[in-house]
Parts: structure tokens; C-alpha cells; sequence
């Protein structure tokens, strides 16, 4: 299993997301800080999700991270995040 279907799996499991988009963004940081040379350092998730709502963006980000267990920073040099909710 690559590292963005594990986010995917963890994020879908965690939050029930309407949408959910895990964009591998390694190819960017070739050769960069943090490139480890694996192709799977860099992401942006987009997560859209119902349970966001009562939460403002840093407390989103958190319970994305949380949520990621130990990818974010030890497996994963950055992970980008926009976290919403879903329009009524």
C-alpha cells in the first residue's frame, strides 16, 4: 500500500469526508530538503468533511495530523492541508 492510500484509509476512517483528495506533490521537491528520494515526501490533502465544522482551521489541521498518526514527520517530510466543510 503506497503512503497516499494509507492517508486515504486513515482520513476516511477518521473523518467520513465527502471528498477527500491526497495529491503526492514529491515530484516537486526533487532533490530539495526532505526528499528522501522515495517519491512519497511531500503531499497536500484536500479533506472536505461534516466533523470540521465545529473547528477552526488550526484545530482542523491538527485532527488531520492526528489523525495521520506517525506519516507527518517521521515518514512523510510536509503534508500541505485544506480542511472544510461541506457547503449547505
Amino acid at each position: 500500500m503506497s503512503l497516499a492510500e494509507e492517508m486515504h484509509a486513515l482520513l476516511t476512517r477518521a473523518f467520513a469526508p465527502t471528498r477527500l483528495a491526497i495529491i503526492n506533490d514529491s515530484a516537486k521537491h526533487s532533490g530539495h530538503m526532505g526528499d528522501d528520494g522515495s517519491g512519497e515526501s511531500h503531499f497536500t490533502v484536500e479533506i472536505e468533511a461534516a466533523a470540521f465544522a465545529p473547528m477552526n482551521r488550526l484545530a482542523r489541521q491538527r485532527a488531520v495530523i492526528a489523525a495521520l498518526g506517525d506519516i507527518v514527520g517521521q515518514r512523510v517530510h510536509a503534508v500541505a492541508i485544506r480542511a472544510s466543510v461541506p457547503e449547505a
